[in-house]
């Protein structure tokens, strides 16, 4: 029997940054139905729950997606700095599953293939790992604040194909299970799996210039259909 997977994508009315932003209009439609609609295609997410304290939000689920789970978030888990792994402790709370999978709204461009792929991965490297996070690759030059070299020699000029990778957490899959998530009072566990995700695919909205840059990614993806 598959393992029951739980899918969670916490979407706030309020955004600072970008007014509006988990509903704004995307390629024409609501930013988030493009995340709900990539979920709905990965057979192995057996439901799709959206924690929100959007009333627009709350009555577009009713409209475009009768099938997943809406939940009004408790006022005392609304405020701007409350942990992610508070929210997901209460969501996780409400529905019983095997393991747990999150991702954003703000993540449209992450395709259905690449979110069944990272839950075949961590359960085929279970349990050596208890947890898998997304990451992206980077290989540039970079400096801490005082301006010393992270991952790279300046006496030694290579290129930049040619420096050893690090990997930036892009936000964009966390698999977990309660028992890590309760003990931990984190998503990620004590021996968590990095996941590579194209970078394309792996484009956050945080502000106006992501709206542009990945909407135009989004156009020319559907071309190359």
């Amino acid at each position: 029997m598959k393992p029951k997977i739980a899918a969670f994508v916490p979407m706030r009315h309020h955004s600072a940054r970008v007014p509006q932003k988990n509903f704004r209009l995307f390629a024409g439609k609501p930013l988030y139905h493009h995340i709900l609609s990539t979920l709905i295609d990965v057979p192995e997410i057996s439901m799709i729950l959206v924690d929100t304290d959007s009333p627009v939000i709350l009555e577009g689920l009713a409209a475009h997606f009768p099938d997943v789970k809406a939940v009004l978030r408790p006022e005392h888990l609304r405020g701007d700095m409350v942990p992610m792994n508070d929210i997901l402790l209460h969501d996780t709370s409400l529905i019983e599953a095997e393991y747990y999978l999150q991702t954003h709204s703000t993540n449209p461009l992450l395709k259905a293939d690449t979110i069944s792929k990272a839950i075949h991965t961590f359960l085929d490297n279970l349990p050596e790992f208890d947890s898998l996070f997304g990451v992206t690759r980077l290989q540039t030059r970079l400096w801490d604040s005082e301006g010393k070299p992270i991952n790279h020699d300046p006496d030694v000029l290579l290129r930049t194909q040619d420096l050893p990778a690090i990997y930036e957490e892009n936000s964009c899959i966390y698999i977990f299970r309660r028992e890590t998530l309760v003990e931990r009072q984190n998503r990620l566990g004590y021996h968590p799996l990095m996941f590579e995700i194209p970078a394309v695919e792996a484009w956050d909205i945080d502000e106006k210039l992501d709206f542009v840059v990945a909407e135009t990614l989004y156009h020319q993806l559907q071309t190359k259909k």
